[in-house]
């Protein structure tokens, strides 16, 4: 199977041709090619195929095989493969995830896609749309209690569900080993859930770390980034325009406040290197 292997802010995924390599088992696969001590090493896999109602479907696989409904980080780099191998020669595509279809604008220099912006699309508060279970329609600033310590959480769904929780504590000081899979498993989270653990540092600067469902930690998620940034706003605690400084980089997030616009997600894409494996 011929590949490439990119990132988004470090998170990383595995990218195939969906047009030209054909993938018996495509979640066995994911789980082959992710494992970073005998595979190639990545938080998970994605394959790029035709579409009926976009330019192109992003199907996309978590670390552990799973399926997710949408990666921002993972769309920016779809983009910059079409792009790159010549599989569009245009700068404003469509990608489709799981039925989702997002717009994308892709930043070109020297003939090469540098980054992207994504229409990621509206955030979702309504708990049962996300799901979380909870008492009121909405999980905003809602307690919850994990390993015997009470939060404070925002539920939001940017096509997958995210539990954003604002902390004092210096993000690089959690021990996100040890309460990402308690957030994760939580019963509060029928489907599971990705934690973001965020500190304000002002109005137009969030720091962030995430647990992502089927993978763990990763350097960067997109979707985290955009939910942080709707929570904050929704709560009082940032502006519209906001630059989200994750492990792995920065992303840019706009957001107008209005629970019927979207949220813009601008960052780079990254091409590291590609190869063949054996699956």
């Amino acid at each position: 199977m011929k590949f490439t292997k990119m990132h988004g802010c470090g998170n990383d995924y595995v990218y195939v041709n969906g047009f030209e390599e054909k993938i018996e088992d495509e979640a066995k696969t994911a789980v082959a090619v992710s494992d970073r001590h005998f595979g190639v090493g990545a938080d998970g896999l994605i394959i790029i195929k035709p579409s009926d109602i976009a330019d192109f479907e992003m199907v996309m696989y978590n670390a552990d095989g799973s399926r997710a409904q949408m990666c921002g980080n993972g769309i920016r780099c779809v983009a910059k493969y079409v792009y790159d191998n010549g599989l569009t020669d245009k700068k404003r595509i469509s990608v489709v995830s799981m039925g989702a279809v997002k717009y994308i604008d892709i930043n070109v220099e020297n003939g090469v896609a540098v980054s992207a912006s994504v229409d990621m699309g509206k955030p979702v508060f309504k708990a049962k749309d996300i799901p979380v279970v909870c008492d009121k329609e909405n999980a905003v600033n809602e307690k919850i209690t994990v390993n015997g310590k009470e939060y404070k959480m925002t539920c939001v769904s940017m096509g997958n569900p995210h539990a954003v929780i604002f902390t004092d504590i210096p993000v690089a000081e959690l021990e996100l080993e040890k309460i990402g899979p308690a957030f994760e498993h939580h019963p509060a989270f029928p489907e599971r859930v990705n934690t973001e653990f965020v500190n304000i540092k002002d109005r137009k600067n969030l720091d962030m770390r995430v647990w992502e469902r089927g993978t763990g930690e990763t350097l960067a998620c997109g979707t985290g980034a955009c939910a942080s940034v709707a929570a904050a706003v929704i709560n009082g605690l940032a502006d519209n325009e906001v630059t989200v400084h994750l492990c792995g980089g920065d992303l840019e997030i706009s957001w107008n406040g209005n629970e019927e616009g979207s949220i813009f997600m601008t960052g780079p894409a990254t091409t590291v290197f590609s190869g063949e494996t054996d699956l």
